[in-house]
């Protein structure tokens, strides 16, 4: 069961590495709200032949209301990010998304009373200091604003998902995967319509479905396979084992973004990038 759980959770860190490249193409072209929308319509219908007969499970107030609030926080943090990756390069923004590693290893620490080694320790450390790096500025210190543009977002951003993890983690484990992710995505995709509606801005969310078919497709499909995997893997795992090994997709991020959009990134970034993916990654191979 664990070869399954680490095979499901680099799933989630392809799967995460190539959605947020595209997600980020698509936000440019339909905007922040529609492409969540988008990416929730197709999570939740999808997901439907999956789940409908567990449904009565999410009635249970305990796990409505878990659910409920994963789903909300869900919205709230994936515009977040929207908006990083929106401003920000997509190079330095999904690395410094690696502080959803330690925020969710603390959470799995005090909440599901996970063990981490000395090593381990050392390892999540040394993932901050590589994101130290890789926000800074080519021009580093003299620069007046020396971070790089969505820094801030970004961190927001981690900060959320580690929480999101934990959530996804706590619905994985009591409830069911499948049932936590299609939850989730009908919570803010019935948020994301009521907002399209109020603002008047459904007729040109049906008209982008013409348009951009293909883009929408990929970001709708890749990025619930993703949390799908992700589900799957922290079920029958650890959640800070889980999360250090799917916290590698940045480095699929980093080469799309500066092969593919020809981002520039400078030695210290590329040092920083490497020392937070490395440490990520070892982490996931101390998993026994």
């Amino acid at each position: 069961m664990v070869n399954i759980s680490i095979f499901a959770a680099i799933g989630a860190m392809l799967s995460w590495g190539f959605g947020d490249f595209i997600i980020q193409k698509g936000i440019k072209k339909i905007g922040d709200m529609e492409v969540l929308a988008w990416i929730g319509v197709f999570g939740s219908i999808g997901l439907i032949p999956f789940v409908w007969r567990d449904l009565s499970v999410v009635l249970e107030r305990s796990n409505f209301l878990i659910l409920l609030f994963l789903g909300v926080i869900t919205f709230i943090i994936s515009i977040i990010n929207f908006e990083a990756l929106k401003r920000g390069k997509l190079s330095i923004v999904e690395v410094i998304l690696e502080i959803e590693l330690p925020v969710a290893v603390l959470l799995g620490l005090f909440f599901f009373h996970e063990v981490l080694s000395p090593l381990q320790i050392l390892l999540v450390g040394l993932v901050f200091i590589g994101i130290v790096l890789i926000a800074l500025e080519p021009q580093g210190i003299k620069k007046k604003h020396f971070f790089e543009k969505g820094v801030f977002l970004a961190i927001i951003t981690a900060i959320g998902y580690g929480v999101i993890d934990f959530l996804t983690a706590v619905g994985a484990k009591t409830v069911s995967p499948l049932l936590t992710i299609w939850f989730t995505w009908a919570t803010f995709t019935l948020i994301c319509l009521i907002y399209l509606t109020w603002v008047g801005r459904m007729r040109n969310f049906f008209q982008d479905a013409g348009r951009y078919k293909k883009l929408i497709f990929a970001m709708g499909t890749i990025d619930t396979l993703a949390w799908i995997f992700f589900a799957f893997a922290v079920q029958n795992s650890e959640l800070a084992v889980t999360v250090a090994i799917s916290e590698s997709f940045p480095a699929i991020a980093l080469i799309l973004g500066v092969i593919v959009n020809k981002e520039k990134v400078v030695r210290h970034q590329y040092a920083g990038a490497f020392l937070a993916l490395a440490a990520s990654f070892y982490i996931g191979l101390l998993a026994k």
